[in-house]
């Protein structure tokens, strides 16, 4: 079991560390126009900087003007696709409230202003849960979160003590052989969730319904957990984009969230100049 969590790391860094040569630098020629079209974006790392800590993340300012001008030019086809909760989505962008899915698909809600839907997410077992928090005793440096569907263990400020999490968890997993759980290995995280939904699913269950339906997908994200997304973007004739490397099967790459932030604007402003031009 070790040994698989380890080949996990492994897989994980080397897909990091992919070269796409065909990776286009500067993508917004690609993009269809914005009526046809469904913007999602991964935060963290993605729309937002890293920070030492999940609550250490900020707004900058303008990106709230822009994300909804995208919602009043996509008719409402922009949503946020995340690992955190719907609830400390909205605690990041408040006051305002975007369609989201949240908790890697556990979550979900369709338009700013309707309710929550959960998506087939059991919340994880209380023992289990237990099992787990004690984890975080293993250094000062690391942060519990649970997110009720899922619970991870940050590490940015303990990165020594990345192999000996991955091995408590391990073990854990070999007491619990038939547990439905999955582990994920993000940027300086371990999270463990219920099997059976991931960010991909949220996506897919997300393009069934309006305003998404019929739409041209183009997702942007950064890290791990976002390849599950990348990978169903030709079901949909869709882009993706990733953020901080050259994923493979993508349409072209990001340096930064700064730049991700200066080519959604960039988006809003063509389709401003080309409105002004029709009237």
């Amino acid at each position: 079991m070790n040994q698989d969590m380890a080949r996990m790391r492994s897989k994980e860094k080397s897909s990091r560390d992919d070269q796409a040569p065909e990776a286009v630098p500067v993508p917004r020629l690609l993009v269809p126009h914005l009526s046809e079209t469904a913007i999602l974006l991964d935060i963290d790392g993605t729309l937002l900087e890293l920070k030492p800590t999940p609550r250490e993340v900020f707004v900058p300012e303008g990106l709230s003007a822009t994300l909804n001008g995208l919602v009043a030019r996509t008719s409402g086809a922009l949503a946020l696709v995340s690992g955190r909760s719907l609830n400390d989505i909205d605690l990041i962008f408040a006051p305002d409230q975007f369609p989201a899915v949240g908790g890697h698909g556990a979550e979900m809600r369709l338009a700013a202003d309707a309710e929550a839907a959960d998506v087939h997410a059991p919340p994880l077992d209380k023992e289990l849960k237990r099992r787990l928090a004690t984890i975080a005793k293993l250094s000062p440096g690391i942060l519990l979160e649970d997110k009720g569907y899922s619970l991870a263990l940050h590490y940015r400020l303990a990165p020594h003590a990345e192999k000996a999490i991955y091995e408590a968890v391990s073990l854990i997993r070999a007491d619990l052989p038939n547990a439905p759980i999955e582990v994920l290995p993000g940027k300086c995280v371990c999270e463990i969730k219920h099997s059976g939904f991931t960010k991909a699913s949220g996506v897919r269950e997300l393009m069934a319904h309006e305003p998404f339906r019929g739409r041209r997908p183009l997702f942007i994200g950064d890290d791990v957990t976002d390849e599950s997304v990348f990978a169903i973007m030709p079901d949909f004739d869709g882009l993706a984009f990733s953020v901080g490397r050259r994923a493979q099967g993508v349409a072209g790459h990001f340096d930064s969230p700064s730049d991700v932030r200066t080519f959604l604007a960039q988006l809003l402003d063509d389709q401003s100049v080309a409105q002004a031009a029709k009237a």
